[in-house]
């Protein structure tokens, strides 16, 4: 799916909300909603309001990792970012040019490159990812990964960010460390406009909360590819959970695009979502379907992502369409610290007919 809208440059959300103004919390965003074709706009912080008891939220409880470093190949500098652990020790990687910005452009890899790398490890590139052509390489390290990314790594960033910002602004409230020190390469950012506060007053409204976990690796900025394999888990107690507020009436709402990857990895054909944990290469497209997932709140994606047949094969291409150009008119910001869009069923009944707190 492509959408036939250009995004202008000034609507990238360069900092955090946080970092705009005196007063201002990661719930400062705004809020798109769509229903269908209609559209209303809102302040995050009326999610609560917009939801009902019963509804459920499932959440993506992946911490975000420091996931780029410094290094060198021959007399070249180059920044590796670290996407994905497989399961026999090697690590999905990019390698990306230093652009004199702080930021990076990729570049292709070749086969025995070696890389050294802050702290004195190095990195020797293996073969490619072959979905991804040569952009995405499997790569063996000589030292503990995890080890040189708290002590060298930072953030990954694109170029639209206006400079690194430190990895507590890449944690959303969710994220809870992982048993083996896994996490995301890239924020699961649909989260990070949750605070203590908000998820405090969803509790009490009746609003549930389903943990779930995918690491996320990174995505190509320039290419919009579809997702790698991740790592991903739904846990007994979250499957249970969905099942119940499903058979209540209840709907079941993805806190972004990796939660609705994960619960629908987990759910068989016959809609039930049973404890899982693995790999998974799931791309949810309006074919495919969704089997789960009710509605999901998500940021906002570039024309050519990947992740928009996710959103079509929720809501429909005409709702797509529409609140795409609603956004764009009402000069949301885009990008992971950038405004949020929440897809709810069409015509529910128990949503406001007017829209409210257009800012």
């Amino acid at each position: 799916m492509t959408l036939t809208v250009r995004v202008p440059e000034e609507l990238s959300a360069r900092v955090p909300v946080e970092q705009r103004g005196p007063g201002l919390d990661r719930d400062s965003v705004r809020l798109l909603v769509s229903r269908g074709t209609r559209v209303s706009h809102h302040a995050f912080v009326e999610l609560p309001r917009l939801l009902r008891a019963g509804d459920l939220l499932v959440v993506n409880t992946s911490p975000t990792l420091a996931a780029a470093v410094d290094g060198w190949t021959g007399h070249a500098r180059v920044v590796v970012h670290f996407s994905t652990r497989g399961d026999d020790g090697r690590w999905a990687v990019e390698l990306r040019d230093p652009d004199g910005r702080g930021t990076t452009r990729a570049r292709a890899g070749r086969a025995d490159t070696e890389v050294r790398l802050a702290g004195g490890a190095r990195l020797v590139l293996e073969a490619p990812l072959s979905a991804h052509g040569e952009r995405l390489w499997w790569a063996r390290v000589t030292r503990d990964v995890l080890g040189v990314l708290r002590e060298h790594g930072r953030p990954v960033r694109y170029a639209y960010t206006e400079r690194d910002q430190p990895l507590s602004a890449y944690q959303t409230v969710f994220a809870l460390p992982s048993p083996d020190g896994a996490g995301s390469a890239e924020m699961p950012s649909a989260g990070r406009p949750f605070t203590t506060r908000t998820v405090t007053e969803l509790v009490s409204r009746g609003v549930w909360f389903a943990p779930v976990t995918l690491h996320a690796g990174v995505a190509s900025a320039e290419a919009h590819e579809p997702p790698c394999p991740e790592r991903f888990a739904v846990p007994e107690a979250s499957a249970r959970l969905i099942g119940a507020v499903r058979a209540a009436g209840g709907r079941v709402i993805a806190v972004g695009t990796t939660a609705v990857r994960a619960v629908e990895s987990a759910a068989g054909a016959d809609g039930v979502v049973r404890a899982r944990a693995g790999w998974t290469d799931l791309v949810v497209t309006p074919e495919r379907g969704v089997r789960v997932v009710d509605g999901l709140l998500t940021g906002l994606h570039e024309p050519e992502a990947s992740h928009l047949l996710m959103l079509e094969a929720v809501a429909g291409r005409a709702a797509v369409d529409r609140g795409y150009e609603e956004a764009l008119r009402g000069r949301y910001l885009w990008h992971e610290f950038g405004d949020v869009h929440l897809v709810l069923p069409k015509g529910d009944p128990h949503t406001p007919h007017c829209s409210s707190n257009y800012r």
